[in-house]
């Protein structure tokens, strides 16, 4: 094994999943039901001379399957739906595509702001941080994470070792860039393999839990050769899986809570959310959190998105271990899927508490309407 491609899990957690001589005190605050409010000055968003929308532009030929195509392909749509919410604030606004001309559309319209939904640059995660990157140079305002949380998100190598460092539990997992490569065995079963530079279930089908070493490593070889980036090979915890959504509504970050309820196993095993499901409306439902997980999962939350360099909003995954009740952060997902639509996992969280997605766009076009002239 190449000691530069593998990842020795940190010792046996205890009862909180995080090294014993790390383990830190707290009194979490309990999570509310009651719906949070959100603030929308009409008077500030009258400020705005013009919103941008900027999508990611997307062209078959840039993405190593149909599933990572299809699965990126959606954001145009979705940036539409988001420039028609933006409007009904009687907002001017109009949307962009993250291409060769992105920049120099920007600098000759002169937004007052741009809400990034740009997930992808010629098909590549990674290139995402040149849309922060570009617009800091034109001191052009932009919602979400910025250059340091996209870095971040777009590993889940380096997030997981940040969440380590933070006292946040995460699986013990192996980062592997090369072919032949070897599953550490330490890691034990089952394992799931997972793109360490991509976001959603890309890559994670209806088998993607593997029961053997040797069934994984044909998973990580397939993937290396597939999609030709660097593989994440994580202990699969069996349990309930929660969607934790942070908003930053200027004044704290607010926390909502969703527990998925599966309808069945993709795999007839182990319950999980993989690509095919994203064409089954019925896939999963969510319900509340009960405490006192929900408390607990909600300061870890909070304590991700600050330490991670998260901005304005982000989803993470959440594993909940059945045997020992150890709460783990699996994903993080800066710049999630950001719109109307019921089945976007941030926008069918909130709606579970009783806050609609106008409410939220409402909230994150003040916050930076304040600091225009």
């Amino acid at each position: 094994m190449d000691k530069n491609d593998s990842y020795t899990p940190p010792p046996a957690p205890s009862s909180t999943g995080v090294p014993p001589d790390s383990v830190k005190k707290e009194t979490p605050e309990p999570v509310s039901r009651e719906k949070v409010i959100f603030e929308t000055d009409k008077e500030a968003l009258k400020k705005y001379k013009l919103v941008a929308v900027a999508y990611s532009h997307v062209e078959r030929d840039w993405f190593p399957t149909d599933d990572a195509y299809y699965a990126e392909l959606e954001v145009e749509d979705r940036a539409e739906e988001v420039v028609k919410e933006i409007a009904k604030f009687g907002i001017n606004v109009k949307k962009y595509p993250g291409n060769e001309y992105f920049l120099t559309n920007l600098l000759v319209d002169q937004p007052d702001l741009v809400v990034n939904l740009v997930d992808t640059l010629k098909g590549k995660d990674a290139l995402q941080t040149s849309v922060p990157a570009a617009l800091e140079l034109s001191n052009i305002p932009y919602t979400g994470a910025g250059i340091e949380g996209l870095v971040i998100g777009n590993s889940r190598n380096l997030m997981k070792h940040l969440l380590l460092s933070y006292q946040i539990p995460t699986p013990p997992f192996q980062f592997i860039r090369r072919a032949g490569t070897l599953i550490d065995e330490t890691l034990e079963l089952p394992l799931i393999v997972k793109l360490n530079e991509s976001g959603g279930s890309v890559g994670i089908d209806d088998r993607a839990v593997k029961e053997t070493v040797k069934d994984a490593q044909k998973k990580v070889e397939k993937m290396l050769e597939t999609y030709r980036v660097p593989m994440v090979v994580e202990r699969f915890i069996d349990g309930p899986e929660i969607t934790a959504v942070v908003y930053d509504d200027g004044q704290k970050n607010q926390v909502f809570l969703g527990e998925k309820v599966f309808r069945k196993k993709p795999d007839g095993r182990h319950y999980f959310t993989s690509i095919e499901s994203y064409d089954d409306a019925r896939a999963y439902k969510y319900k509340f959190v009960d405490e006192p997980m929900a408390s607990k999962i909600a300061a870890m939350a909070v304590r991700a998105f600050n330490g991670l360099s998260f901005v304005d909003y982000a989803k993470f995954d959440i594993r909940i271990d059945e045997s020992t009740g150890t709460p783990y952060f699996t994903d993080s997902n800066p710049n999630t899927a950001f719109g109307p639509d019921l089945g976007l996992p941030f926008t069918e969280v909130l709606a579970l508490h009783g806050v609609q997605f106008q409410d939220v766009l409402g909230n994150l076009l003040t916050k930076y309407a304040k600091n225009l002239e």
